[in-house]
């Protein structure tokens, strides 16, 4: 059976996240159905990992497997050809039978754009915070992310049986106009877990938090700070030999 690599960029205002499930509108529903109709038949299809609804991407890396065998620039096309137009795959490849997007990804990269100002084009795609941010705190507070540690406050209640221990690899923060961009990167994520750090670190930055007091949160307080999803991209995913992403840039134009 054929298998490829693709590298998706989506909005996700519309939909309720990456992953398939029943009764809502998903954007691997939407590949799967574009894929299967290019195709025909049934299809496999898998992400290096699921986004939140209304969260974003820049570089989501599936890998589709068919019975049809095609070039891997016929089936890019083919399958834009029937996508909607906040989906788009950016690249398609060959792949070897044995990839596996989510199983291979040695690394993701999160980026979260915040706003300092009110803005008319780009409320999908920022969290507007009004209050005054102290980034160098903020940058103190991130630091404290990086390495192995437990996130068990960060998960959501429903992550039972998942281990809490992740392995964060960076947490840096930029100055870009009226934006502050957050990248974070681990090993994997835990489920909203990207979007309660932001807030955490925002709630540092509004002067809400101290440092010593932020290492005694408890899960209640995270769940009350969750940045919201329209300000998420998911940014990157790094497999074995991949260079690491570039600067640290915003998604929107902000002047």
């Amino acid at each position: 059976m054929p298998k490829w690599k693709l590298v998706i960029e989506y909005e996700g205002t519309r939909y309720r996240g990456w992953q398939e499930q029943k009764n809502a509108r998903t954007v691997q529903g939407e590949v799967r159905k574009a894929a299967e109709g290019l195709l025909g038949g049934g299809v496999e299809i898998s992400g290096s990992g699921r986004t939140d609804a209304g969260v974003h991407a820049l570089c989501q890396v599936a890998h589709l497997a068919g019975a049809r065998p095609m070039s891997a620039a016929a089936l890019r096309q083919g399958i834009n050809d029937r996508l909607p137009a906040d989906i788009n795959i950016r690249r398609a490849e060959d792949a070897p039978a044995r990839f596996h997007a989510r199983h291979h990804a040695e690394e993701r990269f999160y980026l979260y754009q915040i706003s300092r100002r009110r803005t008319a084009f780009g409320k999908h795609y920022v969290w507007w915070v009004r209050d005054r941010l102290d980034v160098g705190l903020m940058r103190a507070a991130a630091a404290r992310y990086v390495g192995m540690r437990d996130f068990a406050a960060y998960k959501e209640k429903e992550e039972k049986d998942a281990s809490t221990l992740v392995d964060v690899t960076g947490c840096a923060l930029e100055e870009c106009g009226d934006l502050v961009l957050v990248r974070i990167s681990a090993s994997h994520f835990l489920w909203k877990m990207v979007r309660r750090m932001v807030g955490v670190l925002v709630e540092v930055g509004r002067g809400n938090l101290t440092l010593p007091q932020m290492e005694r949160l408890t899960h209640a307080e995270i769940a009350r700070w969750t940045a919201p999803p329209a300000g998420l991209f998911l940014e990157y995913v790094r497999y074995h030999g991949d260079p690491p992403p570039g600067p640290i840039t915003p998604t929107t134009l902000f002047r």
